[in-house]
């Protein structure tokens, strides 16, 4: 395992997960494997210090990130993160997870990401603004419409959008729409932004559980994370007759066995920013989400749900990653000997960044599209890539992620080799 030398030797690290992914994939690159280090470090990572006058008037100091990993393909693309435990070697993994993102969708775009290490709901609304602008100040010097573009992420929104948008725009002096996506639609926003990710989980799954022969129809589905990716899964699916039988957020893990009513556990949710105290539903702990039998679980919170202790005692035909990084190598490889079939996250969570290259599109020509048409583009692109991972699968042998690697990768470093070495 390479691991740069200012990085820790955790192999569940964030990093070490994508590194050990992407060694996996290397048998299957012929000559490319020797630009193979190319993937295996960032381009570019800018740390920076966020001073912030609070409102009591004292001073707080922040620490941000923006890195972009690789940009052969095209300018960087990935979203902004405001959460406590944001880490360089956390932003450096999420980069570069975008790289193989895009390439693998066949978006012209390479990976970057961004974060602050800040708890936003500690934050007042005035606190969250200056901190943003001063972030977006502090990074403007490598991002741009034609560099790498920001969207939002864990603990950002698209007012955070708006306002890093506006602080470009009065730095370089002329309202630049696509510095950024996720922004308002008033703005220059796309429709359908809102709910691509978790739709994009549920046009893949749906096409995966077809493969399988898994009936959506009273199919038992767990959700881990309840935000804009696993609460519109879960409505889609239940839209079709499957029942969300187990829900588990930051604050409580919900089971109802018939099926839990998703639209009223969203209702709640946006009355009580939490689904705990939700009374249809009986509330289980943590560990036991995992031990619940399923057809289909949808991991969408954060990276390294799923350890190999879970991987062994799951319940399930098909893990579907809303979240990047859910699945640690380790339990990939139980999973697979398992017989679980894992629908990667540079796939199945692929949606919110197709909307945002059509955003980007449309910013760019001041023309927009309906809902309506940007979820059929979206579903044409995002199934189009779901073919063609399938198919590598088949014909490697391999596991549907190392199949998504393998020809994401050959993109990346295909690019990487024609346009050389400068200087």
């Amino acid at each position: 395992m390479k691991t740069l030398s200012f990085l820790n030797d955790n192999k569940d690290s964030a990093w070490n997960i994508f590194i050990t992914q992407v060694e996996r994939v290397l048998p299957h690159l012929g000559e490319l494997q020797y630009w193979a280090n190319t993937l295996m470090r960032p381009k570019r990572a800018l740390i920076v210090d966020i001073p912030l006058e609070m409102d009591d008037g004292s001073i707080k100091h922040f620490e941000g990130y923006r890195v972009q990993h690789n940009l052969s393909r095209g300018p960087g693309k990935g979203g902004v993160r405001y959460h406590p435990d944001v880490t360089l070697e956390e932003v450096m993994a999420l980069s570069a997870w975008m790289t193989v993102k895009c390439a693998a969708l066949n978006l012209p775009f390479g990976g970057a990401k961004g974060g602050i290490r800040v708890n936003p709901a500690s934050l007042t609304t005035k606190e969250l603004e200056r901190l943003t602008r001063r972030y977006t100040s502090e990074i403007g010097l490598i991002i741009g419409p034609q560099q790498d573009i920001p969207a939002p992420d864990v603990g950002t929104n698209a007012q955070v959008m708006a306002w890093m948008m506006d602080t470009y725009s009065m730095n370089v002096g002329a309202t630049t729409t696509g510095v950024v996506t996720g922004k308002p639609v008033h703005l220059g926003g796309s429709l359908g932004r809102v709910k691509a990710t978790g739709r994009g989980v549920y046009v893949t799954g749906l096409r995966a559980a077809e493969r399988l022969g898994i009936e959506i129809q009273n199919t038992r589905i767990g959700v881990q994370g309840f935000g804009n990716v696993g609460s519109v899964a879960a409505q889609l699916f239940a839209s079709q007759g499957a029942k969300i039988i187990a829900v588990q957020d930051h604050s409580a893990t919900l089971v109802n066995e018939n099926g839990i009513d998703v639209d009223a556990l969203i209702a709640w949710q946006q009355r009580n920013g939490e689904i705990r105290g939700f009374g249809a539903a009986g509330q289980l702990d943590s560990e036991a989400f995992w031990k619940l039998s399923y057809e289909i679980v949808i991991p969408a919170a954060l990276e390294g749900q799923i350890t190999a202790a879970r991987a062994e005692q799951l319940s399930c035909q098909l893990i579907l990653e809303g979240a990047n990084g859910p699945t640690v190598p380790q339990a990939d490889d139980i999973l697979h000997e398992r017989g679980i079939t894992v629908l990667p996250d540079v796939i199945c969570n692929a949606g919110g960044v197709t909307v945002s290259y059509f955003e980007w599109v449309q910013d760019f020509s001041s023309f927009y599209w309906s809902e309506e048409e940007i979820y059929q583009k979206l579903d044409a692109i995002i199934l189009r890539a779901f073919d063609d991972v399938w198919k590598k699968s088949e014909q490697l042998g391999v596991p549907l992620r190392t199949a998504a690697y393998a020809i994401a990768c050959e993109r990346i470093l295909s690019a990487r080799v024609d346009r050389g070495i400068y200087p």
